[in-house]
C-alpha cells in the first residue's frame, strides 16, 4: 500500500509593496476628467501635474483632473 506523495499545508499569507530588485516603479498619471486624456506616466508626480495644467489651459473648460497611481504588489507567507 503506498502512502501520500504530497502534503499541502495552508499557508497564511500577507500583501506588501514589491521593493524587489527589477519590481516595476511606482508611476503618476493625470487623467482629465472631462475628456479621458491622460499624461504619459512618470516616476515623478511633478511631470503629470503639469500637463494637467498645460492641457487646462489649452481647454479652459476641463477642470476636473483624476491621479492614477500604479504601485507594484506581491504576496509574501506570514512567518
Amino acid at each position: 500500500m503506498s502512502g501520500p506523495h504530497t502534503v499541502i499545508a495552508p499557508t497564511e499569507r500577507h500583501l506588501v509593496p514589491d521593493r524587489e530588485p527589477g519590481a516595476p516603479p511606482v508611476t503618476h498619471t493625470m487623467r482629465c476628467s472631462a475628456c479621458g486624456e491622460e499624461s504619459a506616466p512618470d516616476g515623478e508626480w511633478e511631470p503629470p501635474q503639469r500637463w494637467a495644467l498645460a492641457h487646462s489651459g489649452r481647454n479652459p473648460d476641463h477642470l476636473g483632473y483624476e491621479e492614477i497611481i500604479t504601485r507594484p504588489w506581491r504576496t509574501r507567507s506570514k512567518q
